[in-house]
């Protein structure tokens, strides 16, 4: 058996025998797999001594792990697949024909290998590195077997959300984790130290009860602080959701029957907040590989002092938070100034080249969509039936609305960081995009599963 054979032939979860499922069907499936997930983050790798990973508090919300538990790997091996595989097909090092059937389930194949070598890899780095190290007399190859099987059960609940359930799962994870982080950190009566606040005396690290502990402290600084995380975490979620809502609409018609006709949508963020993952990733695993690389000797990326301050090429790509050092009195401008440009720069620029690449991998492009369009009998009004014809007016808004969409999430990611939101502004702005389409993924399922008068009254 050649190694094609074994990629086309890799274990998957089995796609349902229905072409659409009932909205029940698809809820029960999601709810099932979201509480697997929480369960799984609750079960600690049996043997495991020091976790130094655990400090990595961004890099758990967007890698979608809880570390030092059995999902530590989190969705990191699949992004980084995905990362990988677009880079290679993007610069022709490797070539899927899309456009067929036996393409697509090559690429399918191809990207489900990568992701169970990073599994693999990704696991034995964690461990040899000392990330996450064993007990004193402990086996490091159980700890990797243990990393192994949760990234192995990650793929498996991507696949079982993606064909049974609704939205796919990797953004379902990325938006749960980031959903308990804003309550805890909204809500939390709990001290730094774990304490409960008021009967310790200590500040709660939920911001809404912390600006009264302030005010009554009299600490007007804080209260301000505090104030403007909350604020800006709102203001993130009203621009991305109305970002979200825009859309240029295109207006087709069925070429056989006249007077009827439909609008082609083309959202304005049109490779949803699959770029903003692909960067946010990339940051994660860089940071990652700093940490493992200075504890081997090696700081050519840069390095961390024990309190956490990042040095070299790895503090551009860190986000600085204006609102701690003005809360702190420690907004020096002219330190801060060039990092937030770039990092602000480079969020903008990985949203941009990985939209280019998502659209041309993922069917996204003008020629792929205008083939969808003639295959649905659709034609433009006042035009012949003709592919270029609609190729050559899908041109003029694609490539525009991919780079534009793009900077949009990149410059709301960066701000969201820069400013301090109640959790990571990149898994933020993720968050209200995936809930997002969510709602309309369910909204619509939901109008289609009820009785065809009242979904022929909601579709006018």
């Amino acid at each position: 058996m050649g190694l094609k054979d074994i990629l086309l032939n890799l274990p998957e979860v089995a796609s349902p025998a229905e072409r659409r499922l009932p909205f029940r069907e698809k809820l029960k499936w999601t709810g099932i797999v979201l509480l697997l997930f929480f369960t799984l983050g609750l079960i600690p790798l049996y043997g495991l001594g020091a976790n130094s990973l655990a400090q990595f508090q961004f890099l758990s919300i967007i890698l979608g792990a809880e570390f030092g538990s059995i999902i530590s790997l989190g969705i990191g091996p699949i992004v980084t697949a995905s990362i990988l595989l677009q880079l290679l097909n993007g610069s022709g090092v490797l070539k899927f024909d899309l456009s067929t059937p036996e393409g697509k389930k090559m690429f399918q194949g191809v990207q489900k290998g990568l992701v169970l070598v990073f599994i693999l890899f990704e696991a034995a780095v964690y461990v040899y590195t000392g990330g996450l190290a064993p007990e004193q007399g402990g086996s490091r190859l159980f700890l990797v077997l243990q990393l192994m099987l949760g990234g192995f059960l990650i793929l498996l609940m991507d696949e079982v959300v993606s064909k049974w359930g609704f939205g796919q799962g990797v953004s379902l994870f990325i938006a749960a984790g980031v959903s308990k982080e804003i309550i805890i950190r909204l809500l939390s009566p709990l001290s730094s130290s774990g304490n409960l606040a008021f009967s310790s005396g200590e500040a709660p690290v939920g911001a809404l009860l912390a600006i009264f502990y302030f005010f009554v402290q009299g600490d007007f600084r804080e209260v301000f602080a505090n104030l403007l995380v909350i604020g800006t975490t709102v203001l993130v979620f009203i621009i991305a959701v109305y970002a979200q809502s825009m859309k240029v609409e295109l207006p087709l018609s069925f070429g056989r029957i006249r007077g009827h006709g439909v609008r082609w949508p083309l959202a304005f963020i049109y490779t949803s907040n699959i770029p903003v993952i692909l960067t946010a990733a990339l940051i994660a695993n860089v940071q990652l590989w700093v940490r493992l690389l200075q504890s081997k000797g090696f700081t050519f990326l840069g390095s961390y002092d024990p309190t956490g301050v990042s040095s070299g090429f790895v503090s551009l790509i860190q986000p600085v938070n204006i609102v701690n050092n003005l809360a702190s009195g420690n907004l020096v401008l002219l330190n801060i100034v060039p990092r937030v440009v770039v990092f602000t720069l480079f969020m903008i620029g990985g949203s941009i080249l990985f939209s280019v690449f998502w659209v041309k991998t993922a069917g996204m492009d003008a020629r792929s969509q205008a083939k969808q369009i003639m295959s649905s009998g659709l034609q433009i009004p006042g035009f012949r039936r003709d592919e270029r014809v609609v190729e050559s007016l899908l041109e003029r808004y694609i490539p525009a609305l991919t780079v534009m969409g793009a900077i949009t999430v990149g410059f709301l990611a960066a701000f969201a960081d820069i400013m301090g939101a109640l959790t990571s502004g990149t898994g933020l702005l993720l968050t209200v995009m995936i809930v997002y389409r969510l709602y309309e993924e369910i909204a619509h399922q939901h109008a289609y599963d009820m009785n065809p008068m009242l979904r022929r009254f909601i579709q006018q």
